[in-house]
């Protein structure tokens, strides 16, 4: 018998209130833990596009332009905690499965303790390279000033974006989604208001804009802090305890760095695609930059479903429920395809009116509808993508969807953009290869959960044992 199995038998505490998803309907678990972060999600995602509304019609185009030209740079500077989000949620969710009180315990104040080093990294980082960056994308002079404020701004906040989406994978890996979608919503109505405030009322223009969304962001993280730290269950947050762990920060790294990696790496490759598109003119990055909003609302929910299914991996995989994650990983794949060809099919149908929102200018209408006409008709084959490799990477196995997903949404679209994007004399040779990178990585994710030797044991967890280490007790 394993050591998780040893530690499932030896506890004998079944009354923690955690919302696990090893019994009852498949369906329904997933289904019920993904609302909340859809949710959840689509606010972050429509206080963002207020941002870029607001933006767009009050102060204009270029203003639009400079906001829209930050977002790839912004995903870079993140992208790394974000990884590590997802190193923590895994340990945090299997620990949990095993009803491994000591191990979830190190799991949850390890992961914080790294989310505000990287915090501070990241905001330093972004407020001395934002200048560098942009310059090195090729943002249009007429734009850059007012990209690096925004982005400087922007990075001053970063250490509690940071902390809020750790916070929030220790919940989500508890079940409790619920909860971050609560705080998701009054940081969504503190933006829109902040917005309408600082940009049309107080003509702040993209300073306004960043500083709402800084302001959003402190207030959800604290929410999320202040839950934790009250929360009478076993991932209860002690600040005094709240540092590195080293034998949980490895584990943590170990499944975290792949996805962190693959994150950047990806995030890079966007930045050469905005790159491609900044080419093109203020028009086209204002265009492009609209339909990117709109792009998050399928995106998202995506994403929204890999997690759920990585948390629900985790548990089951941790509680030696295998089936259970077998099934559950098919059920992921019908419910992003069927919500990415319903959405997909709304957002065609109403194409015109929707990058209307954000700017009145014809040309920037005619590029953000001609990238919806790419993307629309295909994000079911991203939805399949992300599905797989959320089931693969919950039992602990991260590297292969890293290097899946680093071979088709980075270095195949490094690879297009050298070598047929001069074969394009208009901007469609941007937008077709995103769903062709798609397709690539959904075959290639698909061969790997056929072939590939994911469902064993991780060795790394058998053997770690916290009652070993004084610094877990």
């Amino acid at each position: 018998m394993n050591t998780l199995a040893l530690k499932r038998k030896a506890c004998k505490n079944e009354n923690q209130p955690i919302a696990l998803m090893t019994e009852g309907s498949i369906f329904k678990s997933i289904l019920f833990f993904s609302v909340p972060l859809i949710l959840g999600n689509l606010l972050q995602q429509m206080y963002n596009a207020v941002d870029s509304i607001i933006v767009g019609n009050d102060v204009g185009r270029d203003a639009l332009a400079a906001v829209g030209s930050s977002t790839s740079l912004i995903y870079l500077l993140i992208a790394f905690s974000q990884g590590a989000a997802v190193g923590a949620g895994v340990v945090v969710s299997q620990h949990l499965g095993a009803k491994d009180k000591k191990g979830v315990h190190a799991a949850v104040h390890t992961a914080l303790a790294i989310a505000v080093i990287l915090g501070l990294l990241l905001t330093v980082g972004g407020i001395l390279f934002s200048r560098p960056l942009l310059v090195w994308m090729n943002t249009p002079t007429e734009i850059l000033q007012e990209s690096v404020t925004y982005l400087q701004i922007y990075s001053g906040g970063m250490v509690f974006n940071v902390v809020y989406n750790m916070a929030a994978g220790i919940m989500n890996a508890a079940g409790n989604s619920k909860r971050s979608l609560r705080y998701l919503a009054v940081a969504s109505i503190v933006n829109v208001v902040l917005d309408l405030l600082l940009i049309a009322g107080f003509k702040m223009g993209v300073t306004g804009a960043a500083i709402a969304t800084n302001i959003s962001q402190v207030v959800s993280c604290v929410l999320a802090m202040l839950f934790l730290m009250g929360v009478p269950e076993q991932y209860r947050v002690n600040w005094k305890e709240i540092k590195i762990q080293k034998r949980v920060a490895l584990r943590i790294i170990q499944i975290g760095l792949p996805t962190g990696f693959q994150n950047m790496v990806i995030s890079l490759s966007n930045m050469l695609v905005q790159s491609s598109v900044n080419a093109f003119g203020a028009a086209a990055m204002a265009g492009f930059g609209a339909y990117m909003k709109i792009d998050g609302f399928n995106i998202l929910p995506i994403t929204s479903f890999s997690m759920a299914v990585t948390t629900f991996t985790g548990q089951n995989y941790g509680a030696g429920k295998f089936d259970r994650v077998k099934k559950g990983m098919v059920v992921t794949m019908m419910m992003g395809v069927i919500y990415t060809l319903v959405l997909g099919a709304l957002l065609l149908t109403f194409s015109e009116p929707a990058i209307r929102l954000f700017n009145q200018d014809a040309d920037v209408i005619a590029i953000g509808m001609t990238a919806m006409r790419y993307f629309c008709p295909f994000y079911w084959t991203l939805s399949i993508l992300h599905a797989l490799a959320g089931t693969v990477r919950g039992t602990g196995k991260s590297i292969p969807p890293m290097v899946i997903l680093i071979l088709s949404l980075c270095v195949f679209r490094i690879w297009w953009i050298a070598f047929v994007m001069p074969h394009f004399s208009t901007i469609d040779g941007v937008f077709v290869l995103y769903p062709v990178s798609w397709i690539f990585g959904m075959v290639l994710m698909a061969l790997y959960t056929w072939k590939g030797n994911w469902f064993s044991v991780p060795e790394k967890m058998e053997e770690f044992d916290y009652e070993k280490y004084s610094d877990a007790q």
